[in-house]
């Protein structure tokens, strides 16, 4: 499972000029799911893109990380995006061996926005498997990238 996190002031994600998720400050995750990843892979991600300390504590006049988006009730914007999986290395196009097929993708999709929104914050969605248009404002900016393999 490979996820790019985003500490945002905002973000947005429109689906044939339709918006159909939309945050204040928090997190915007793009999210792809591999071939092998289990609900292992879930739980492990969900816990860290939740607990992970990324904003600075406001009270602490100081620009050192020391709230997660559980501590400042920050929103989640989770998005799928099977192409971080696509792998360049050989040839002019990337191929997408490693990402899971569509079905199996979206029901882990599923069950991982499911266990971040078990930490009752606010948590905004895409649609899976459309061509979307994300606008992210990004604080910071501050963009890092998670994995979890599997180890089957």
């Amino acid at each position: 499972m490979r996820v790019v996190i985003q500490r945002v002031k905002s973000s947005q994600v429109t689906v044939e000029g339709r918006i159909v998720g939309k945050i204040g400050p928090g997190l915007n995750l793009l999210v792809a799911i591999s071939d092998r990843d289990t609900e292992t892979e879930l739980d492990w991600m969900a816990r860290k893109c939740l607990e992970l300390r990324l904003f600075p504590d406001p009270q602490a006049n100081s620009s050192r990380w020391d709230q997660s988006v559980l501590d400042i009730q920050g929103q989640l914007l989770v998005v799928s995006q099977f192409t971080l999986y696509g792998d360049c290395r050989k040839g002019r196009r990337p191929s997408f061996d490693r990402s899971a097929p569509p079905g199996m993708a979206e029901e882990l999709y599923e069950k991982f926005v499911q266990k971040l929104r078990q930490s009752g914050l606010t948590v905004e969605t895409g649609v899976f498997g459309a061509m979307m248009e994300v606008d992210i404002v990004n604080d910071g900016p501050v963009t890092l990238i998670l994995e979890r393999e599997s180890p089957g």
